[in-house]
């Protein structure tokens, strides 16, 4: 299920790379339980909408807008259960308003928006290699990791598979710092073919690594 929230303006100006705050914020909300993990966490979550880009960062004068979305609904009730209890994130934005989203209907294919951007990572001969929208290994390892989320949650993995879009002219690659670490990403949508249920958990989960810290969500 996916839950939309709103949050109170702010005249504060918010770094470009606020991830680790939204991040936080969701963490906090969660709580200390076993149903989440950043190495192949089963929700995901969008970047803020609705701000204003200037020189050094992004103001909110309107506020703010993203979604949560997660598989397990006892995951949901914590979030919300801890956005009522400290609505807060950072830089003056609060919550004030959740709307929740009833799981859609999908058929065997669709094409999905990146929400944040999708983020593929491996080790190879220790160390980390970052993949692009155009790398050929790029729907493999997409592929790979949500069969590995589909068996986490217990459901079948069979015969579904994910690709980007490669005919979105204006799909790109960008460098988003976490922690001081530089992280290459995609900007491009993707197209997941699968049950209709596998093409649900995806939209829930996110797409690709990381989607624990803000990367991978789907709309």
């Amino acid at each position: 299920m996916r839950i939309h929230l709103k949050t109170s303006k702010t005249g504060k100006l918010i770094p470009f790379n606020y991830q680790t705050y939204l991040t936080g914020a969701l963490h906090k909300w969660i709580g200390k339980n076993d149903l989440h993990d950043d190495r192949l966490s089963l929700y995901s979550f969008s970047w803020l909408n609705g701000g204003k880009a200037l020189e050094q960062g992004l103001k909110f004068e309107n506020g703010a807008h993203f979604f949560i979305s997660v598989h397990d609904q006892r995951l949901l009730k914590n979030i919300i259960q801890g956005v009522r209890e400290n609505p807060e994130i950072a830089f003056g934005l609060v919550v004030n308003e959740m709307v929740i989203q009833e799981d859609p209907i999908f058929e065997y294919e669709h094409k999905f928006s990146a929400a944040s951007p999708v983020f593929i990572k491996r080790k190879i001969d220790g160390k980390e290699k970052h993949y692009e929208y155009q790398d050929q290994e790029s729907p493999a390892l997409l592929t790979e990791t949500l069969k590995n989320k589909l068996r986490k949650a217990n459901l079948n993995d069979a015969d579904v598979s994910v690709q980007f879009d490669l005919d979105y002219s204006i799909a790109r690659t960008k460098v988003i710092y976490y922690n001081k670490i530089g992280n290459k990403v995609n900007i491009c949508p993707v197209i997941i073919k699968g049950t209709p249920e596998q093409i649900l958990f995806a939209w829930n989960v996110g797409i690709g690594n990381s989607t624990g810290i803000g990367f991978g969500a789907i709309k």
